[in-house]
């Protein structure tokens, strides 16, 4: 069985910068492509980036505007999002998930695990 464990969420002030984390847990470690989306109250959940299993190619969300980025540490079995210049609507609660597949995933259902789900919130 594989475990998501998120971390970081919270609250923050708009302008602030945020990283998240993910931690991948299972009985035996493997490297998985890795994902982050995000659902704001009342809207549907949105891809946000993606890397695949060695790092070496990441895909961004039109939403993101050049503001998000995915670095991972393998060693840690670790995907962080990192978010600058938070904005009022960048609150949401954000989720990690992974897939055993070797390339870069954007679709939602395309993802096999999740995790449970980090709240950002976003007020002066």
């Amino acid at each position: 069985q594989v475990h998501l464990v998120e971390s970081g969420g919270g609250l923050v002030r708009p302008g602030d910068s945020l990283k998240l984390s993910c931690t991948v847990s299972e009985r035996t470690p493997t490297t998985y492509a890795m994902g982050w989306f995000r659902q704001a109250p009342g809207k549907e959940r949105e891809f946000l980036a993606a890397i695949c299993r060695s790092g070496g190619t990441e895909s961004y969300g039109r939403c993101v505007q050049g503001r998000f980025s995915i670095p991972r540490d393998n060693t840690a079995n670790t995907v962080y999002l990192k978010i600058h210049s938070l904005k009022y609507e960048d609150a949401a609660v954000y989720s990690c998930a992974t897939v055993s597949g070797s390339s870069v995933y954007i679709v939602e259902r395309e993802y096999e695990y999740w995790g449970q789900g980090n709240q950002v919130t976003v007020s002066s």
